[in-house]
Order: C-alpha cells, then sequence, then structure tokens
C-alpha cells in the first residue's frame, strides 16, 4: 500500500526534479559558469573584439599620420659615385672643392680622370600650403577614430549576443535531457507496474512489448539529446573565445523572470538613438563628406619651402659643404580629368554611405519590432505551457488510475506520458525562447552589455 502512494504522487515528484538546476552537472572539479561570466569572457577573450580592437590602435596611429603632413620632413641620404663624365667629374671636384687652374686645361676637362664622390645630404621639406588637404585629412582620421570605437562597441554586442545566446541554447539541452531521463524514470516504473500485471494475468504481453518499444524510443532522444549539449558547448566555447575542449558547470537556469516593458515604439526610437553601427555610419558620412572637399582642394595651389645641407668628399678626409634653400610652388593645370573623376568618386560614395545609412535604419526599425514581437510571444507562451504542465500531470495521474483498475488502456497511459514530457519540453522551449528574444531585443536597441540579466 505504501509503494502504490509513492507512485501516485510521482508527478509532484517528476516536476520538483525538473525545477532543479544545474540539471545533469558535470564533475564537480568543472568550474561554475554563470551567463553574466560567459558574457564578460566573450567580451575580454572573443576574436572578433581582439580583431576590433586593433583596428581603434590603428586608427590612432592614422591620425598621427596626418597630423604629420602639418611638420617638416627631414631626410638623410648617402650617394656614392665614379665616374669620368666630363661634367659630372669637373662637378664632383667643384662640390670636393678642389678645384686647381690645371683642371681648366681643356684636354683635361675633355678627358678627365675618374673621380669617386661620397655626397652626404641632410634635406628638409615642410609643405606650408595645401589648399587644407593636411587638416581635412587630420579631421577625417580622428572622426575614423571615433568611427572605430562604435564599430568596437557593436562587435562587443555582439559577442555577447552570441555568448549568452548560446549559453541559453546548452541551458535548454540539459532541460531536454532532463526531461527524458525523468520520462524513462518514469516508463521504467510503468514497465515493471505492466510486468507484473502481465504476469498475473491481468494485461497481455502487447502492452509489455509496447512498453519497452516506448523506453527504446526514449533512449534514442536521451542519446540525441548527449549530442545536442555537446555541439552547444562547442558553440559556447567559441563564442567566448575559450578552448574547445573546455567544460563548464552552469549556473543560472531558465527564470520567467519580469516582463519587458515600455511600448514598441518607445524600443524603436531606442534603438535608432543607440545603435553604435548605425553611429558609425554617421560618422562614416562625414567623413565621405570631408573627402568631397580635400578632392577639391587638390586643384589649389602647393606651396614648399626645401633645405639642403651636404657634403662631397673621395675618402670621407677631406671635404666640401654647401647649402641649397628655396621654396616651390606648384599648381596641377592639367591632370587627364584625374582630379575631377576623384571628385565625383567621393561623391559617389557619400550617396552609397547615406543610401546605407537609410537602409540600416529601415532595417534598424524591423529587428526592433520582430525582436519585441517575439518578447511578447515568448512572454504570453509561458504561462501557457506552465498551465498544460499542471493539466498534463494532472491527466497522467488520472489515466495511471484508470489504466490501474483496468478502464483504460496501455496507448493511453502512454499518450499520457508523451503529453506530459511534450508539455514540460513546451514550458523550457518557452523560457529559452523568452530569455533568447530579450537578448535579441537588447542587442536590436544597442544597449545590450555584460551587465543583462
Amino acid at each position: 500500500m505504501k509503494q502504490m502512494s509513492l507512485r501516485s504522487e510521482w508527478p509532484m515528484l517528476f516536476f520538483a526534479c525538473l525545477c532543479l538546476f544545474p540539471l545533469k552537472l558535470p564533475a564537480a572539479d568543472v568550474p561554475s559558469l554563470t551567463i553574466s561570466d560567459a558574457m564578460k569572457l566573450a567580451d575580454r577573450q572573443n576574436p572578433r573584439i581582439k580583431a576590433a580592437l586593433s583596428q581603434v590602435t590603428a586608427a590612432d596611429h592614422r591620425i598621427t599620420q596626418a597630423e604629420s603632413g602639418f611638420l617638416p620632413q627631414v631626410f638623410f641620404t648617402e650617394t656614392f659615385n665614379h665616374t669620368n663624365n666630363p661634367m659630372w667629374a669637373f662637378g664632383n671636384r667643384l662640390n670636393q672643392e678642389i678645384i686647381t687652374q690645371t683642371d681648366f686645361d681643356p684636354d683635361r676637362l675633355n678627358h678627365p680622370n675618374p673621380i669617386s664622390n661620397f655626397n652626404s645630404a641632410l634635406s628638409m621639406e615642410w609643405s606650408v600650403y595645401q589648399g587644407g588637404q593636411t587638416r581635412i585629412g587630420v579631421n577625417q582620421a580622428k572622426l575614423d577614430r571615433e568611427a572605430q570605437d562604435f564599430f568596437l562597441m557593436r562587435t562587443r554586442q555582439e559577442a555577447i549576443a552570441t555568448a549568452a545566446t548560446a549559453y541559453a541554447g546548452m541551458v535548454l539541452a540539459y532541460h531536454h535531457l532532463d526531461v527524458i531521463q525523468k520520462s524513462l524514470e518514469t516508463a521504467r516504473v510503468h514497465l515493471e507496474m505492466i510486468r507484473n500485471r502481465y504476469e498475473n494475468g491481468l494485461a497481455v504481453k502487447s502492452d509489455l512489448l509496447r512498453t519497452q518499444v516506448h523506453i527504446a524510443e526514449l533512449d534514442q532522444d536521451r542519446i540525441q539529446d548527449e549530442s545536442r549539449i555537446s555541439m552547444a558547448l562547442s558553440a559556447l566555447n567559441a563564442a567566448m573565445g575559450a578552448p574547445g575542449d573546455s567544460n563548464w558547470r552552469l549556473a543560472t537556469g531558465l527564470v520567467k523572470g519580469e516582463s519587458v516593458l515600455g511600448p514598441i515604439d518607445e524600443w524603436i526610437g531606442l534603438a535608432q538613438s543607440h545603435r553604435p553601427d548605425m553611429q558609425y555610419l554617421q560618422l562614416q558620412e562625414k567623413i565621405a563628406e570631408d573627402e568631397i572637399q580635400k578632392s577639391r582642394a587638390a586643384h589649389l595651389p602647393n606651396i614648399n619651402l626645401i633645405g639642403t645641407y651636404e657634403l662631397n668628399s673621395a675618402d670621407f678626409r677631406n671635404s666640401g659643404d654647401s647649402y641649397t634653400v628655396g621654396a616651390m610652388m606648384r599648381v596641377n593645370l592639367y591632370s587627364g580629368d584625374r582630379m575631377s573623376a576623384k571628385t565625383r568618386e567621393s561623391e559617389a560614395m557619400l550617396s552609397r554611405i547615406r543610401a546605407m545609412r537609410n537602409d540600416m535604419a529601415a532595417g534598424i526599425e524591423v529587428q526592433t519590432r520582430q525582436a519585441f514581437l517575439q518578447v511578447q510571444s515568448a512572454w504570453n507562451r509561458i504561462s501557457v505551457a506552465e498551465a498544460a504542465v499542471s493539466q498534463s500531470e494532472e491527466g497522467l495521474r488520472i489515466v495511471r488510475d484508470r489504466y490501474e483498475n483496468g478502464l483504460l488502456t496501455l496507448v493511453s497511459l502512454l499518450d499520457a506520458e508523451v503529453a506530459l514530457q511534450s508539455a514540460h519540453t513546451n514550458r523550457y522551449r518557452s523560457l529559452h525562447d523568452y530569455l533568447a528574444a530579450r537578448i535579441q531585443l537588447s542587442l536590436a536597441a544597442g544597449t545590450l552589455d555584460t551587465n543583462f540579466q
């Protein structure tokens, strides 16, 4: 009698076991991992984030390169030549300051002896006016540096969203496995009951065989769910930038939590103003506008100051020195339409970026709207799924009692078992979908960070 009472209370035990998490815990020495931990690991280790950080560093150096255009450029050159060319031979002797009266002999001028010359020169070029091209280039580099910050921010959001979604998927896989394992336990209890009834002549052999087939099908589901856990673990490790063989004890379960507040229009407005990728494109638009100005400035004169100090010597022991200073103005009068084509190219790129920005604005609205509706749908499904679990538990209890009293067939009992298994699976699926939808809504709105709960 005591055994029968325990069996009649199994639905409550079943539900209590399912509420425990972690579900199928790894070994005790495996590190614990919350969903927040997973997001923080992804923020530190994800390769995409490291790549984006490198782009920020590169943008810093591009600013330095652009600002160098305001400063003089200093060069040192060392040149060696050995020649009997009349003009160069005489020039080398002149530069070395070793000219004598005999060097003006016509025969020696026309047929000089070979002479070696080392030319050591320190030169300077300073562009003092380029029509504003340097100033525009510096402004572009600074805008690009700011844009790379937004690119990094969006990359971080996408990486931690991937990690959080993978974490939720792994939690769901554990729950699915636990539901199957509890269903297997229940099916084996029923198998013993049916075996006793068969041995006492109260059940037919087909009932026994049917139950054994049902257990075999559940065993196949268990094997598949274990495989899904391994695949989910691989996805989680990849998202976090962790080694592929890392194992974790998941410490955050699927809970209902709080409903998402605010009308959909507020979420869309938040997304349009906070999305880092939108802000990135807005800065790229400004850079493109500056590029048009810079291409037009190329038509203006360029003025450069130049200066050179040089030493000329045959053997570095005796040398002649000299200096040259000057200024140069250059105006491109005809470039084969190259500069005008550059301006038209810049205008076309600006039009492209503006079209991309408009497309992104429409896409952000669609993404945010879809995510919001998915959140609402998943939230409403949770209540329905929870009610279905209670109803399925009560239904299985009633069917079990009637089967034991010979009032229903085994098919009814198995159907009730499957219905309860499906109800628990749907409940966890709705909890998972709600969490995943909340992640996607925060990502769509551009507000997702490692503090997400």
